[in-house]
């Protein structure tokens, strides 16, 4: 029997964790939200997280995708942006929707693609994790399993990018599928989103982004 956890209070982004639920219950509940960009689900051997992102957490992950976005224009490297597809693996029990993510080493593999299976395409090369309530969910775990090389999570009001090693995930400054984009650069300019007009955000983001080829 499917019981339920409430992660959050009321005011706090939202996380409903439903235990003891079976594949089936998943794949039933993605079709009834295909077309939805709300809620997220998580699915973790049994386990299903349900996310209702809020206001600042969408607005944090706008800003890091303007940020990968502009670097990859200037660097004049080709890429896809998947956004929050759905990606899952039955035979792994597992599945997962992120906050949004990037094909760009991999992005000719999947330029004609019209749906995705993880068990013959490859996983997104970026994938973005906004953390600002802690998920019920090991998604590290979740993430390695699936062989995700790369992870940018903002928590705490600063951005880690992680790289896959041996299963595992190791903080590093700089990222590999985009070199010279660091994390303390990547945190400071999502840390000014709204000191400024938008418009005045972009602009300094562009200007970082036209600094890269200067490395």
């Amino acid at each position: 029997m499917a019981t339920i956890q409430k992660a959050n209070a009321p005011t706090q982004e939202q996380r409903i964790v439903l235990h003891n639920i079976s594949w089936q219950t998943y794949e039933y509940l993605l079709a009834d939200h295909e077309s939805a960009s709300a809620p997220r689900f998580t699915y973790d051997r049994g386990e299903l997280e349900i996310m209702s992102p809020l206001l600042e957490h969408e607005d944090r992950r706008w800003a890091t995708e303007r940020l990968v976005e502009a670097a990859v224009q200037e660097m004049g490297v080709e890429f896809m942006n998947a956004g929050s597809t759905t990606f899952k693996r039955q035979d792994l029990d597992r599945g997962f929707e992120p906050d949004s993510c990037f094909y760009i080493q991999n992005e000719l593999a999947v330029r004609h693609k019209r749906s995705l299976d993880l068990r013959t395409d490859p996983p997104p090369d970026v994938v973005i994790e906004i953390d600002l309530t802690h998920s019920s969910i090991d998604k590290l775990d979740l993430f390695a399993t699936l062989g995700i090389p790369e992870v940018w999570r903002y928590e705490g009001g600063r951005v880690a990018i992680l790289l896959l090693s041996s299963g595992a995930y190791v903080p590093t400054d700089e990222s590999r599928a985009l070199p010279g984009v660091t994390a303390s650069d990547v945190s400071k300019l999502i840390a000014a989103v709204g000191m400024t007009g938008r418009a005045a955000w972009l602009r300094r983001v562009r200007e970082w982004a036209e600094g890269l080829l200067e490395q």
